[in-house]
């Protein structure tokens, strides 16, 4: 533990450092000024490249009454520079004004000492301050540990979703902006032979790891159900069986996802599909500005133990294109349900070739300074000339 202490008369610096020595802390500094101080602290003239660099500072002494610059006053400069606001500062003071004491504390110091100084009561505030900087030091370095892992864990999460896929007749992009680190969307797709694709776009409720865990488990499962079931009801059945399978002891949150399901034949020209809840896809045909609505014909996926499906199927004759998406989306526009798919079809029907910098100018541009509130995905499925069935 390194502690500093600042202090123009040198008596005073003597006092403390005795009183430290005979207590076996050997490992401390001095600064004769509040300038000298914050130049030690790497923020003083001469030291602006260091401003970022943690500190080897665990505790401050600091007088108040100082000529130049008062302990009070550099207080708040340390208080301006987020590496250095954890370093605990005492001060020590001869002046016995409340109203200077209480600055003092609003200015960021964390306890003060009068002088002349009580070498029990100054020990004691010490090893307090320290404890308590133990304390925080650790759950700094925990969070930073968790942050760490929670940015491998997206980059985990990040590589189960499908990469983009062009066929002759079809192609499918997509483009995913989480709320978190973690998050609850998950997108994927399959080739199923003989010019059909299975697409599934499912939205978990919630954020974070626990929404993120629930789609970890989707899509260790997903694959399989898809290739095993392929017709829309059947696989959304047996992820809703599936899920339900997961048994969480006292569980008081009902954990549930909405989906979009389609196989789309593109030899028959044929879709179908069900909507579990969510957001009505879009599908455009030819040169047509209205889109066609894949809307919700059932409810959610894991609200009850079975759930009942009338999938539904469109046909189409000419060229056109998909666009499911996720309610982050939807959001972005005020007011009902029109409005906002209004404000969703003006940005879908320029054509039918994917164009990605667009998308992203309209949906997933940032705002500075913003949090999101919600994932925000897109789906984009480009239907063309395929081959006629024979």
């Amino acid at each position: 533990m390194r502690i500093l202490i600042v202090d123009d008369n040198p008596t005073n610096v003597i006092i403390i450092r005795e009183i430290l020595k005979k207590e076996n802390y050997r490992n401390f500094i001095t600064a004769a000024s509040a300038k000298e101080m914050l130049k030690l602290l790497g923020i003083g003239s001469g030291n602006e490249e260091n401003r970022s660099r943690q500190s080897d500072i665990d505790l401050i002494l600091l007088d108040m009454m100082m000529p130049e610059m008062d302990g009070i006053e550099a207080c708040r400069v340390v208080q301006q520079h987020e590496h250095l606001r954890d370093i605990p500062i005492i001060m020590v003071t001869a002046v016995g004004d409340s109203k200077k004491l209480a600055e003092a504390l609003d200015a960021g110091a964390v306890d003060y000492v009068t002088k002349p100084i009580n070498k029990v009561e100054l020990m004691a505030r010490i090893r307090l301050a320290l404890r308590l900087k133990r304390e925080k030091d650790w759950h700094v370095e925990r969070d930073q540990r968790i942050q760490d892992e929670l940015k491998l864990a997206a980059l985990v999460q990040n590589a189960v979703l499908s990469l983009p896929l062009k066929d002759e007749a079809f192609e499918v992009h997509a483009i995913y902006q989480p709320s978190f680190e973690l998050a609850g969307d998950l997108y994927a797709w399959y080739p199923l032979g003989e010019g059909r694709y299975a697409v599934i776009l499912l939205d978990m409720m919630g954020h974070g790891i626990s929404s993120s865990l629930f789609c970890m488990f989707l899509a260790s499962v997903l694959k399989d159900t898809v290739t095993t079931y392929v017709q829309p009801e059947k696989v959304i059945q047996e992820l809703n069986r599936r899920f339900n399978q997961l048994y969480i002891e006292k569980q008081l949150v009902q954990y549930y996802f909405t989906a979009i399901y389609l196989v789309i034949d593109t030899r028959l020209k044929r879709i179908d599909y069900v909507n579990a809840g969510h957001p009505p896809g879009l599908f455009f045909e030819g040169g047509a500005i209205k889109p066609v609505l894949l809307e919700s014909n059932c409810h959610p996926v894991g609200l009850f133990d079975s759930i009942e499906i009338q999938p539904q199927t469109l046909t189409f004759e000419d060229e056109g294109h998909l666009v499911l998406y996720t309610d982050g989306l939807l959001e972005m526009a005020e007011g009902g349900q029109e409005e906002q798919l209004e404000f969703m079809t003006s940005h879908l029907d320029g054509g039918h070739e994917w164009q990605e910098e667009p998308m992203r100018a309209a949906f997933f541009n940032e705002v500075p300074n913003q949090e999101r509130d919600d994932d925000k995905c897109l789906v984009w499925i480009s239907l063309k000339k395929g081959t006629d069935p024979e």
